[in-house]
């Protein structure tokens, strides 16, 4: 049988492929896709979406326990911790559904299968009927990553849990131990503490959230403090003694090492959280020649390999790992293929956003890195308690901030802690894109009483200006 001959292909459907393939349809591409598990990848099925329906649970879950502040009553608050994973399960397994629809509506070829890629131009995809066999001039892979696991950390799905073993807990954690505080570790680390969890977060770095600016990373320790959270930072785990009772749970005994020596501690359930790697393996890669440093494919402004027809987006082409940037790297790649003339991405104008409890987001240069840039900069501060909404939501606790180059008025970088600062950093994201400076955003009307006119009294505040502090 003749190999299937399409214009382009995609290997790999989660945030970055399968926008790359509508993006690439819409063009007039005959575009195949191809997915070994789930259609929408890690993010809709097991990151960002049903981490975000189980913290919704949560936040829904605090905001309980606090009917009094608001003139309300509640009694016998409690959980079923079955039933906020049945929820998150379903939210994803919706949206999942939803991306095998876009792909009929663009007609776009979707191949359930393993795909390796034996020569330049072809791609091999064994599914559970046989082995398809497809060529295409362009070839995008887009094939994500999946959780690092140590030595002597290694997740077993009992005791020690990665995140796919934390989104379907099948019971609550009594004493937790989270291996990393990057916005994975955090958010489960957020969870579990809320719903009751004695949590303790251990961080190799001398901070917490060490990608964040070091004055958001130090207002959102102590809240978590302050909600009982205990955090070690400059500690490493050494090792995990592991006692499981038959039953699915036991004890982990940790080794904990910091500057004084080692200590022990005991938990009944450890969340390891320390990076990704990139899924390069299998693929066929190093035959082609493609360059791969660290698991993850080295690439050009416009995601070429080196490779001719050979590209690779999101997650395997390196940091930011973040499924906006993946999706956005796949319509420029698409767009490229259809011969058209886009822009490279922009990584300082993407934004970061950690949905724990408070939310954190940034986007740009951090005051430090700014510094170390030779900026001569302007930092604008605003808090919570300033702001007329954020009092009436029973959100003050909270702080945004700015930094601007003090000779041009260069937006340099955004930063936020607080209550919904993930859905208000688009603001400072568009300002990046467009390069506006301090004129523009000080004369723009921001709307009373909104949590965003912060956006407008920091950088009011940069220049001696605040108006409300």
């Amino acid at each position: 049988m003749a190999a299937a001959s399409f214009d382009m292909i995609v290997i790999g459907a989660g945030p970055g492929g399968y926008v790359a393939a509508i993006r690439g349809a819409q063009l007039g591409l005959k575009v195949a896709i191809v997915e070994r598990e789930h259609l929408g990848g890690i993010c809709l099925n097991w990151g960002c979406i049903p981490t975000k329906a189980m913290l919704r649970s949560a936040e829904v879950f605090h905001l309980m326990h606090r009917a009094k502040e608001f003139g309300l009553s509640a009694e016998k608050i409690g959980f079923d911790l079955d039933a906020v994973v049945q929820r998150s399960r379903g939210v994803a397994k919706q949206l999942s559904g939803g991306i095998g629809h876009l792909m009929k509506k663009n007609k776009v070829t979707v191949f359930m299968g393993a795909a390796t890629i034996p020569a330049k131009g072809k791609v091999s995809v064994k599914t559970e009927k046989g082995v398809e066999e497809l060529t295409s001039k362009h070839i995008i892979l887009a094939t994500g990553a999946r959780a690092r696991e140590l030595p002597g950390l290694e997740a077993d799905g009992d005791l020690v849990w990665a995140y796919k073993h934390a989104l379907v807990a099948k019971r609550m954690p009594k004493k937790l131990l989270v291996i990393g505080s990057g916005a994975i570790g955090i958010e489960f680390a957020s969870f579990f503490n809320t719903l009751g969890a004695d949590t303790t977060v251990v961080e190799v770095m001398d901070r917490v959230l060490p990608v964040e600016d070091a004055e958001i990373a130090a207002f959102a320790k102590k809240q978590f403090v302050k909600q009982g959270m205990k955090i070690l930072e400059k500690t490493t785990v050494k090792k995990l003694d592991r006692s499981p009772d038959g039953k699915g749970g036991g004890k982990v005994v940790a080794h904990l090492e910091d500057a004084k020596g080692t200590t022990t501690q005991e938990f009944d359930t450890v969340i390891s959280a320390v990076g990704i790697v990139g899924n390069v393996e299998n693929l066929g890669l190093e035959a082609l020649g493609v360059k791969i440093d660290r698991t993850h494919v080295v690439t050009d402004e416009f995601c070429r390999t080196g490779v001719e027809g050979l590209y690779a987006i999101g997650d395997i082409a390196g940091a930011p790992w973040l499924a906006h940037k993946a999706s956005h790297e796949g319509v420029m790649v698409a767009e490229l293929i259809a011969g058209g003339h886009p822009h490279p991405i922009k990584p300082g104008s993407i934004a970061g956003c950690t949905y724990c409890h408070p939310q954190i987001a940034s986007v740009g240069m951090t005051e430090a890195k700014a510094k170390e840039a030779g900026h001569d900069i302007k930092v604008g501060r605003f808090p919570f308690i300033g702001n007329g909404k954020a009092i009436a939501l029973g959100e003050a606790e909270g702080l945004v901030k700015t930094v601007f180059d003090a000779k041009t008025g260069e937006l340099l970088g955004a930063h936020m802690v607080g209550a919904e600062v993930t859905e208000m950093i688009q603001g400072y994201v568009i300002g990046r894109t467009l390069e506006t400076t301090e004129e523009d955003l000080m004369n723009t009307v921001f709307p009373h009483p909104t949590l965003s006119e912060m956006m407008h009294e920091l950088v009011l505040d940069a220049y001696g200006r605040a108006l409300h502090m």
